[in-house]
């Protein structure tokens, strides 16, 4: 997903208008006011009623209470900003799918909504817990920062929690010790560019059951070098994250586990689906992120 700070471009938007505002209100707008009641003053002892001393009023006082334009610009855009903010990070923000590492579940180009406050709320930027409100739950799909690209979000499903044991064998998942069952769907043909396409194998789509959570998976039908073998253990305060496309996606498999403070979200919502600028907008996967 994008590696753009918007947190931190949208931080420093808010406080620097706001800074604006805050300064004119406490030092710039009492000057114009008192200019404003001198021209009131200076005209109070003159008929305007023609029109030639009428408009001369009217100039003499819009220039006497005109703001400079840089705090005009603040005023107009701190309010949208402010709002803004507030909603991208402390209730939902969108994001889009850029690539196939979490189908089927989610597509290329698919617009998903994120909910900021689903595993506490966080301070901006910074992205430290002020006030918990759960964690993350094994089968979650999950906005994060990955240890190894910690400004890129990423999104996976939550597979491992603090202190599990997990196997990866042949595209069978074990979670301390117990095998999470893969119940068939369908075969099907790879997306293109897939480790499955380059080694010339089908794909099986698979309902997987995380101990009572279940999604669809799907992996090609001989492993590829991701899904071979390969053991780890959960540590605290961190989760094993996995892409639903299990043989082409970049994981916990490969960079590791991913700690609670680089937790973003947790997707909800696939609200629309727009793969390319030049493309139609489809509403047709419209849907809750299972």
């Amino acid at each position: 997903m994008s590696s753009i700070n918007l947190p931190l471009i949208l931080t420093l938007a808010v406080l620097i208008t706001g800074a604006i505002w805050l300064i004119d209100l406490l030092f710039l707008a009492r000057p114009r006011k008192q200019k404003v009641v001198a021209v009131e003053e200076q005209f109070q002892h003159l008929t305007i009623a023609d029109e030639h001393k009428k408009l001369a009023y009217e100039e003499a006082k819009s220039a006497a209470s005109r703001e400079p334009l840089l705090v005009e610009y603040a005023k107009s855009f701190f309010p949208v900003l402010f709002i803004v903010f507030f909603l991208r990070s402390f209730l939902v923000e969108p994001f889009q799918i850029p690539s196939g590492s979490m189908i089927p579940t989610l597509q290329v180009g698919d617009f998903i909504l994120v909910n900021k406050f689903a595993y506490g709320l966080r301070v901006p930027v910074l992205n430290k817990t002020f006030i918990p409100v759960d964690k993350p739950k094994r089968g979650d799909v999950m906005v994060f920062f990955p240890p190894h690209q910690p400004k890129t979000y990423f999104i996976k499903r939550v597979i491992g929690l603090p202190g599990d044991k997990i196997r990866y064998t042949n595209n069978v998942l074990y979670l301390n010790g117990v095998e999470i069952k893969q119940e068939f769907v369908k075969k099907g043909y790879p997306e293109w560019g897939s480790p499955c396409m380059s080694m010339r194998q089908q794909m099986t789509l698979v309902n997987e059951d995380l101990l009572g959570v279940v999604h669809k998976m799907q992996k090609c039908d001989q492993p590829s070098s991701l899904g071979i073998d390969g053991s780890w253990e959960v540590p605290e305060g961190h989760y094993f994250m996995m892409g639903d496309n299990r043989d082409n996606s970049g994981d916990s498999r490969v960079w590791g586990t991913v700690s609670e403070d680089a937790i973003v979200g947790k997707a909800f919502a696939v609200w629309m689906h727009w793969e390319q600028l030049l493309s139609v907008p489809s509403f047709s996967n419209v849907g809750v992120v299972k």
